[in-house]
């Protein structure tokens, strides 16, 4: 790496932070100068602060405190207030995870900047436009490294033209998160905190849900849908639901009756930091989501998962069953996931070394090699 030899990484939502995690700790160990920038566009506690914490990553070195705003706005917004950051520390690599808007602002600034640009968790398609995190995916055509999750991944930059040799397939950093954070994931108590009162033993089998996508909170008949389906399942197993600030809002106009038997066995709680969520989801019998990070989170613990989307970007999650994508059918979601309650329909994940816990330290002993070649 030439000149001062500096990497800025990029954060600015919850799952970038999860995924920088194993980053940050891969990078000290091989001696890579590692600074973080967080642009706010999460600057809730919740969903922000308390994950530098559990993970035990240092605080940002820059916050840019950007908040919230239309797709464009936010954008924008990042663009202006990052430049000035590159411009002062000057950087020889900019790396940034991920697909959502911190994502893709930070590398048009690296671009413009002629500042080499790393992106972690490369090549993944769901090949709809109408999610903003698949605009975002633009990134790939402005990075110089690009490591990629699953085999998927490649086949889908090499058709895109990408150059093989900026192409590296080195496994998915969640992997890593999981692995690293083990014990402390198994010493959570949050089980036991949201089971208080519901049974002397808590819960014996349950399912989690979270949803947060536009396409399923904003449109009040499709969450009226999903949330009748989710009310339904919860008169035969209890329902833990993590809600996502913006899909609170949203529920004001949607009933949350009762199930039938009188009591309430949809747990509603407020957002999860990382080691609770996932002590949460390692237990649960099955897992409800809109979120592309759940359901490989809940691939790689074996976690059979219901998907309320028509398409997916991680197509390994789909292998043996383990993921399934239903959209909004209520009576879909209802059917299929009391089949697998029932243990009528049993997932099986197959082992892969993309989910072996070590895909940071690929990135960065190829991050070190092309140092020594002086690549960067």
């Amino acid at each position: 790496m030439a000149g001062r030899r500096r990497i800025l990484a990029v954060v600015g939502a919850r799952p970038n932070i999860v995924k920088m995690a194993p980053i940050y700790h891969a990078f000290k160990r091989h001696g890579l100068p590692l600074e973080i920038v967080h642009t706010g566009q999460h600057y809730d506690y919740r969903m922000s602060g308390v994950f530098f914490r559990q993970l035990k990553i240092p605080a940002s070195v820059v916050n840019l405190a950007v908040g919230s705003g239309s797709h464009a706005w936010q954008t924008a917004e990042i663009m202006r207030r990052f430049e000035p950051v590159v411009a002062e520390r000057r950087p020889s690599l900019i790396l940034v995870v991920g697909d959502v808007n911190s994502t893709v602002a930070c590398a048009l600034v690296a671009a413009k900047m002629g500042i080499r640009l790393a992106h972690v968790e490369a090549g993944l398609r769901s090949f709809d436009r109408s999610m903003p995190e698949e605009v975002n995916r633009v990134t790939d055509v402005l990075a110089d490294d690009l490591f990629v999750t699953e085999p998927a991944g490649v086949r889908n930059l090499k058709k895109e033209g990408v150059p093989p040799e900026r192409i590296h397939l080195v496994g998915d950093v969640l992997a890593d998160a999981l692995r690293l954070y083990g014990k402390v994931i198994r010493r959570s108590e949050i089980l036991r905190d949201l089971s208080k009162g519901h049974s002397r033993t808590g819960f014996p089998a349950y399912c989690v849900l979270t949803l947060h996508r536009p396409a399923n909170v904003d449109d009040p008949r499709t969450l009226r849908r999903i949330m009748r389906a989710v009310q339904r399942i919860a008169e035969t197993v209890p329902v833990i639901f993590p809600v996502h600030p913006r899909t609170q809002q949203r529920l004001q106009s949607v009933s949350t009756a009762q199930g039938r038997g009188g009591e309430s066995r949809l747990h509603f709680t407020a957002p999860l930091g990382y080691i609770d969520f996932i002590g949460v989801l390692s237990g649960a019998k099955l897992l409800l989501t809109d979120s592309g990070g759940a359901q490989q989170e809940a691939f790689i613990l074996g976690v059979p998962c219901l998907t309320l989307r028509d398409t997916t970007e991680r197509p390994l999650t789909l292998v043996g069953g383990m993921n399934r994508l239903l959209g909004s059918d209520e009576k879909l979601i209802v059917h299929e996931a009391l089949t697998i309650l029932s243990g009528q329909r049993i997932a099986t994940r197959r082992d892969y070394w993309y989910v072996d816990g070590h895909a940071a330290d690929r990135i960065a002993g190829i991050l070190c090699s092309s140092r020594c070649r002086g690549g960067t």
